[in-house]
């Protein structure tokens, strides 16, 4: 895999739109409307002390976060790939290196079996969009 020249040739216009369909993914998973309510019971958190944190700096680096992650999952899939290859890179991306590594590290902090499954789903589910998107449009 040559990653320079891959980046040259990465269609920026969907990793772009693979960012915000992340993004937006993230908003609605962990809405009260989904998993919202249970992530914040699971990891001690009160709406009062997620709002207190500096939303726009956390907002921000999430959104660059993203960015690098469509980025590279961008170059992993490369120019001549479908959606069903991102869909299918996507997850398995999410479930035997993303949802793996949560699992070894929820084990040794004693993290609950719902946290692990609210996380992990999100990042599963996530990198399959990411993957559909960016396949289909490269």
């Amino acid at each position: 895999m040559d990653i320079l020249s891959n980046l040259g040739e990465i269609n920026w216009l969907a990793v772009v739109t693979a960012t915000f369909a992340a993004f937006f993914l993230g908003g609605l998973w962990y809405s009260k409307k989904l998993f919202g309510t249970r992530w914040m019971l699971e990891i001690g958190l009160t709406e009062d002390s997620i709002y207190s944190s500096g939303m726009a700096r956390t907002f921000g680096t999430t959104f660059v976060l993203q960015f690098i992650a469509a980025t590279a999952l961008a170059v992993f899939l490369g120019t001549d790939s479908s959606w069903m290859n991102g869909l299918q890179s996507g997850l398995l991306i999410g479930f035997l290196w993303v949802a793996t590594a949560y699992g070894t590290t929820y084990l040794f902090e004693q993290r609950s079996l719902c946290l692990f499954m609210i996380n992990a789903g999100y990042n599963v589910v996530l990198f399959a969009v990411m993957g559909t998107i960016l396949g289909a449009w490269h």
